[in-house]
């Protein structure tokens, strides 16, 4: 406390403290009222910034989405097309016609993919991407994909091995969203394998928390991934440099859909790989999918629903 005996018998001296406190307080009133106009400031520009950020991830996400729609019909009528053509419906081809078909076809193929891809990925920005859990058995998602790729394995010197689930009950996720995951890493697999074999499997897991998870594994004896790659492999348009790659063209989209949509289910995705050795891509889920959050209105995007 101020000693204020010495002012008791100076009331002049007491009146030129109290002034110099005044101007002392008011000056730094003063100055935080300037540091709080400042800060208010720099709210304002950060709120402007934001809803700019967010106009631009949607206007991106709209153009995505619209894109997509605009080039599908004209792809599945090309695709439709060159089926037609290869079937000998309108009479026989030469062997170079052939060639110059499939590789249309092929062409065409790939550019479906890559639209594909492209909508997927403007609905999970525009956080309009649905997620279906349901109850379903880890063998029946196998058979279906063991079908799917079956018309595909054109290489003798490659195998795709489905390991029989062990002990893992019934999963409550989106099938569908899982089956997509592991079609990329299987596709990925089968491209960048020239020899041996690509397993599939899955094993059950305990995580944090007695959250009980599932790891899906592909693993392959291709071409392996040096070190350096691992962090960027799963960001979109990324593709690895290697003899293959330049021969086998992709959309660098596969992998990145892959990880924002096991994020979507609850889980994440991994990488082991080593050159010249082989890779190891995993997905893990939990065995039953939690309740999403509700997403607030203002975030959950505008953008046209696909």
């Amino acid at each position: 406390m101020t000693d204020t005996t010495a002012f008791d018998d100076d009331p002049a001296a007491l009146r030129a403290a109290l002034d110099e406190a005044r101007a002392q307080v008011g000056a730094m009133q003063q100055e935080l009222d300037e540091t709080n106009r400042g800060v208010l400031a720099l709210y304002a520009e950060l709120d402007t910034q934001a809803q700019q950020l967010r106009q631009a991830t949607e206007l991106k996400s709209r153009f995505l989405a619209y894109m997509s729609h605009e080039f599908r019909t004209p792809i599945s009528s090309i695709r439709s097309l060159t089926r037609l053509l290869l079937d000998r419906v309108d009479g026989p081809l030469t062997a170079e016609q052939d060639k110059q078909i499939t590789f249309i076809r092929t062409t065409s193929e790939e550019f479906a993919d890559m639209v594909n891809d492209l909508l997927d990925l403007a609905k999970v920005e525009a956080g309009r991407i649905d997620i279906s859990p349901a109850w379903f058995e880890l063998v029946d998602l196998f058979a279906a994909l063991r079908g799917m790729f079956k018309p595909v394995l054109v290489n003798p010197d490659v195998q795709l091995i489905f390991e029989e689930p062990q002990g893992i009950p019934q999963l409550f996720t989106d099938d569908a969203k899982l089956s997509q995951i592991l079609r990329n890493f299987i596709s990925n697999a089968l491209k960048f394998t020239a020899k041996g074999e690509v397993r599939v499997s899955a094993v059950r897991t305990q995580a944090e928390g007695d959250v009980e998870e599932v790891t899906f594994s592909v693993s392959d004896t291709g071409i392996g991934i040096a070190p350096e790659f691992h962090d960027a492999i799963f960001q979109d348009f990324t593709q690895i440099g290697s003899p293959i790659q330049k021969r086998l063209r992709g959309t660098g989209l596969g992998l990145s859909l892959s990880k924002r949509l096991a994020e979507l289910l609850g889980g994440r995705v991994a990488l082991r790989s080593e050159p010249a050795v082989g890779s190891v891509f995993s997905v893990t889920l939990p065995l039953r999918l939690p309740p999403r959050a509700p997403v607030p209105a203002d975030t959950a995007g505008t953008g046209p629903a696909a």
